[in-house]
């Protein structure tokens, strides 16, 4: 039966057996190498630095020194006479190397801290590594293989023979201190720093020796510690191995929340966001809860934050169809901000069209269909309607015989309910004959009987000499028929910034309007429609 490694550290303290001669089987020994961090190099890469910004420069710095080695040929492991394999000498991705494990079948006497050149082993390990110095320490076999399926595999399928009691590890300078953390931890389920760099360290190389209970604990450490923007995108940018993906979750999860909460009004910190990286930017679109005026705005901002970070089109196309335009909800966009989406340069077109049609179809379907794909766990991060500052709308046009637009707006009761006492909720824009129309519906004071009661109103956009004509009729759908019932029509010339409604469009008071057995609102929504043509040339 396979150990359960996934465990929580809250288990037997076996404190006072680490480092034990008197209650450990093993001797581990520890080869610790320059790697990427130079021959001087000692310690935790968070060791000397003063912030996780220090951390992330850093570790970036490693990484893309390690790149450039390995595109020039400079990162070669001679495959002969190695003393290890040469694919584990060459093991590091994403700035993580692969551990180097061995078994050694003639072990010398146990050194402790073991200098440059004292090391009556460091020839052979030269071959391949530089080794700076040797740590070597006590430890029980039993313990270690119950808390990593590393140390499992080591122990179970590496040493062959009875004789058979060191085991050698490599590391580099920078991931010292952090492992000194980790076997401690594997026996006391304890960790003696909240430092955050050190902690991230500390994460890492448990991720690294499959220590899932040790990944689990630095993760709810760092998440009681003040979340920032600055930490927040580094534990996004964390490597993304399974066990680190589900370790860690909830770690990134607080990271994203915590984003998305403070980039909600997205207008405001517009200039920036536009400097966050694909991973933040990701959390914050993920938001049912982003405050912009409309998906039109998300759509500009995810257009112009690609260009402005993949200024090369093909990697500004991949990155926009494989990330970010899945996060765009085209359903709730304008139709004639769709038109510009087909028109699209920075876009796959076939996916700019699938986007926009799928689009289409939703705005075609019934209510209960919208609400349906909208409230499905599967399917809601696409369908849900953020906190919109204008209300979506779907349009009907027509050209002919005249010019005319039908614009049905839909308000749910919570929304209504939260106009009281003088309170607004504005439409999206739409057009009719080259103007730009809006619907604003309002809790207001009749003016003649002196309560409160629900309006509708009907604006122009644009200001200015501009006039034109409108022929317009509100209706609402009632029960018990649940068809659309006429409740005013009219004509009126609007010029720029002018509107046109009505203080009490249902002819009763708001407590009325608002009652549980009010005829208006249908499974909670009330159904709004504004029928404009235009006659005059």
């Amino acid at each position: 039966m396979d150990p359960d490694f996934s465990r929580a550290s809250g288990g037997p303290n076996f404190e006072f057996a680490f480092n034990s001669v008197t209650f450990s089987d093993r001797v581990l020994r520890i080869e610790i190498v320059a790697g990427d961090d130079g021959p001087g190099a000692k310690g935790a890469a968070g060791e000397g630095c003063s912030s996780l910004a220090d951390w992330a420069r850093q570790r970036k710095r490693r990484r893309e020194e390690l790149r450039q080695r390995k595109e020039s040929g400079k990162y070669m492991p001679d495959p002969v006479n190695c003393k290890v394999e040469a694919e584990e000498c060459d093991a590091y991705e994403d700035g993580n190397e692969e551990p180097v494990a061995m078994i050694e079948e003639s072990p010398p006497d146990i050194e402790q801290d073991v200098e440059d050149g004292d090391s009556s082993d460091s020839s052979s390990s030269m071959e391949c590594t530089q080794v700076l110095r040797v740590k070597s320490i006590y430890i029980t076999s039993a313990i270690l293989a119950a808390k990593s399926p590393f140390f499992y595999k080591l122990f179970s399928n590496g040493m062959k023979e009875s004789d058979q009691r060191h085991a050698t590890l490599r590391i580099t300078a920078s991931e010292e201190n952090a492992l000194m953390e980790l076997l401690s931890f594997m026996y006391s389920g304890k960790l003696t720093t909240t430092q955050p760099t050190l902690l991230l360290d500390i994460l890492m190389i448990a991720d690294k020796f499959e220590v899932v209970a040790c990944m689990r604990h630095c993760s709810q450490l760092l998440r009681s510690l003040p979340m920032t923007t600055e930490s927040a995108l580094l534990y996004l940018d964390l490597p993304s191995s399974i066990s680190m993906a589900t370790a860690v979750q909830p770690l990134t999860d607080t990271a994203k929340e915590f984003l998305a909460n403070k980039y909600k009004d997205l207008t405001k910190f517009q200039d920036e966001a536009m400097n966050i990286p694909l991973a933040g930017i990701e959390a914050i679109l993920w938001s049912n809860d982003l405050q912009v005026a409309s998906e039109d705005a998300i759509y500009d901002f995810v257009i112009k934050w690609a260009r402005a970070q993949y200024p090369i089109l093909e990697e500004r196309r991949e990155i926009l169809g494989t990330r970010l335009l899945p996060l765009v909800r085209f359903c709730h966009m304008t139709c004639r901000k769709l038109r510009k989406v087909l028109a699209c340069s920075d876009l796959d077109h076939e996916q700019a069209t699938k986007c926009v049609t799928d689009a289409l179809l939703y705005k075609a379907d019934a209510p209960h269909r919208q609400r349906a794909l909208a409230a499905d766990v599967m399917t809601y991060r696409k369908f849900a309607e953020r906190a919109y500052k204008y209300r979506p709308l779907k349009v009907v046009e027509f050209d002919r015989p005249y010019p005319q637009c039908i614009a049905y707006l839909d308000l749910k009761r919570e929304e209504c309910s939260r106009l009281f006492p003088s309170g607004r909720i504005y439409s999206q824009a739409f057009h009719l004959a080259g103007q730009g129309f809006f619907l604003s519906a309002h809790c207001n004071m009749d003016q003649q009987s002196a309560f409160y009661c629900f309006g509708l109103f009907l604006g122009m956009q644009e200001k200015g000499s501009t006039s034109v004509t409108v022929d317009y009729e509100f209706a609402a759908r009632a029960r018990p028929s649940g068809e659309f019932v006429s409740k005013y029509k009219g004509y009126y010339t609007f010029t720029g910034g002018k509107a046109v409604g009505y203080r009490n469009l249902f002819a009763i008071p708001w407590p009325s309007f608002m009652a549980d057995d009010s005829l208006f609102f249908i499974d909670g929504v009330l159904h709004l429609r504004a029928e404009l043509t235009i006659k005059q040339p």
